[in-house]
C-alpha cells in the first residue's frame, strides 16, 4: 500500500498541472479576430486565465477579482481581493466594479472570464436585500445539503450580477464569456452563477429549492419576500434565451473536469494500468458516493469488473455535505473517509484513494483532500478512535492528519472541481 499512496502523492501534483486554465485560454483565442477589449475575470482562476491573454489582446481595461490571500496579478488590470466561499463587504466592492466596467464597453468589446468561486467572490444584491441577507441565504444553501445547481438558482435570484445580469450591462457591446467549469455537466449558466449566459431557472424553480430543503423559516424575510414576489411575476426575472439583452452575447467552455480526468487516463495508461473514466459528474452525498465507489472498487477487485488488475478508477464531479456536526471536513476528506470505511468493513486491502479539489481547497480547512486506504481506518482503531462518531461529527479532517492522509497542496489557482482516483493492485 506504501507503493500506492506515494504513487498518488505524485499524481496529486499532476491534477494541478493538468487543471491550469492559463493554456486553455491561450488556446482557445489563438485563432479568435479580437485583439483589443475591455476584460473582467472572477473565480477562483481568475488570474490564471486572464494571464492566458496577455499577448494576444490589448486590455482597454478592467478588473480581476480573486480569492483573499491567493497570488498573482495581471498587468493592465485592477485586481479587488474578495471573499469566498460566503461573500462579504469585499465581494459588493468587486460587484460593483464589474457592474461599471461592463458599462464601460458598451459600443466596445468586453471579454468575462469566469471560474468557480465566482459567485461568493463577485456580489451586488437585488434591491431591498442587504449583504447580511445574501450571507445568510448563503450559509444555509450550502450547509443543507443542496447541490450546486440549486444553490446557483437561487443566487442568481437575488443578485444584480448573475443569471445573465452582467451582460445585459452591457449591451449592445460584443460580449464573450470563457468559462472554466467547476459543476456536474459543465452547464455554463451555473458556473459562477453565469453572469453573461441566460438564465433558464425561473424564481418559482428558485423558490422551490427552498420548500425542498425546508429553509423557508430560517430564510431572512427580505429575501423570501423578493422570491415569492418573483414568483409571483411582481419582480423582473433574470435575462432568458433569446432575450435582446444578450443578442450580441458569446459563451465558450474552456476547461472542465473531462480534461482532466482525460489527462490522467492518458498518464495511468502509458504507466501500464487499465484505466476506467467511470464520469466527470459525480453528485450526492459525499458519504454515500463513497460507499458506492467502494462499490465498484471491491467489482474490481473480486471479478475485474469495470476494470482489471493493475487498475486505476477515475471519477470527478461535486458532491455535497449535510452538515450535522461541529468538526473540520470537506467533501473530498468525507468521501474518501466513507470509501476506507466501507472497504475496511468488507476486509479488503488491496486499494488505495485520492480524493481531492483541484483548487487545493476541501471545505473550510488547509487541505486538498486526502490520499487514503482502508488501513486508516484499523489505525484510527488503534488509537481507541471510533471511525463512525468521525462521520457523525463531520470530523474527517481531525482524523486524517492523525494518520497522515491529507495532502495539503495550497491554493491552485484553478478550479475545476474534485477528482477521484481509485488504484488497485
Amino acid at each position: 500500500m506504501t507503493a500506492l499512496t506515494s504513487y498518488l502523492r505524485g499524481l496529486a501534483g499532476d491534477v494541478v498541472e493538468l487543471s491550469r486554465l492559463d493554456s486553455r485560454v491561450r488556446g482557445f483565442l489563438g485563432g479568435f479576430m479580437w485583439r483589443r477589449a475591455f476584460v473582467i475575470a472572477m473565480g477562483k482562476g481568475s488570474v490564471q486565465m486572464a494571464s492566458g491573454l496577455e499577448g494576444l489582446i490589448e486590455f482597454e481595461g478592467g478588473v480581476v477579482v480573486k480569492p483573499r490571500g491567493s497570488p498573482g496579478s495581471v498587468s493592465g488590470l485592477e485586481v479587488i481581493e474578495s471573499s469566498h466561499p460566503t461573500p462579504d463587504e469585499s465581494s459588493l466592492r468587486a460587484g460593483e466594479a464589474v457592474l461599471e466596467w461592463a458599462r464601460a464597453s458598451r459600443g466596445g468589446r468586453l471579454i468575462v472570464l469566469v471560474s468557480g468561486g465566482a459567485s461568493a467572490l463577485v456580489e451586488k444584491p437585488l434591491d431591498p436585500l442587504t449583504l447580511d441577507d445574501v450571507k445568510a441565504v448563503t450559509g444555509l444553501l450550502l450547509g443543507c445539503g443542496a447541490t450546486i445547481h440549486e444553490v446557483n438558482t437561487v443566487r442568481k435570484h437575488i443578485s444584480a450580477v448573475k443569471g445573465g445580469r452582467l451582460a445585459a450591462e452591457a449591451y449592445p457591446g460584443e460580449v464573450l464569456g470563457l468559462y472554466a467549469s467547476d459543476v456536474p455537466g459543465d452547464s455554463i449558466d451555473v458556473i459562477g452563477s453565469g453572469p453573461t449566459v441566460a438564465d433558464p431557472t425561473t424564481f418559482k424553480e428558485a423558490l422551490w429549492v427552498i420548500e425542498r430543503y425546508e429553509l423557508r423559516e430560517a430564510l431572512p424575510w427580505r429575501a423570501l419576500k423578493l422570491l415569492e414576489d418573483g414568483a409571483r411575476g411582481l419582480a423582473p426575472e433574470t435575462p432568458k434565451p433569446g432575450s435582446l439583452q444578450l443578442s450580441k452575447t458569446r459563451n465558450e467552455l474552456v476547461a472542465a473536469n473531462i480534461d482532466v480526468l482525460r489527462g490522467l487516463k492518458y498518464k495511468l495508461e502509458a504507466e501500464g494500468f487499465n484505466t476506467v473514466i467511470l464520469t466527470s459528474r459525480l453528485e450526492g452525498e459525499a458519504r454515500e458516493v463513497g460507499k458506492a465507489l467502494a462499490s465498484i472498487t471491491l467489482e474490481a477487485i473480486n471479478r475485474g469488473v469495470p476494470v482489471g488488475k493493475p487498475g486505476a478508477i477515475l471519477a470527478g464531479g461535486e458532491t455535497s455535505v449535510k452538515v450535522k456536526g461541529k468538526g473540520r471536513g470537506g467533501r473530498n476528506m468525507e468521501l474518501a473517509f466513507s470509501w476506507a470505511l466501507t472497504m475496511w468493513k468488507w476486509g479488503s486491502t488491496e486499494a488505495a484513494m485520492l480524493s481531492m479539489d483541484t483548487d487545493g481547497i476541501d471545505g473550510f480547512t488547509d487541505a486538498a483532500g486526502a490520499i487514503v486506504t482502508p488501513q486508516v481506518i484499523g489505525g484510527l482503531l488503534d488509537m481507541k478512535i471510533d471511525p463512525y462518531k468521525v462521520l457523525d461529527d463531520n470530523d474527517t479532517y481531525t482524523a486524517l492528519e492523525k494518520v497522515g492522509a491529507l495532502i495539503k497542496t495550497g491554493p491552485t489557482g484553478t478550479n475545476l472541481n474534485s477528482i477521484q482516483v481509485i488504484l488497485i493492485a
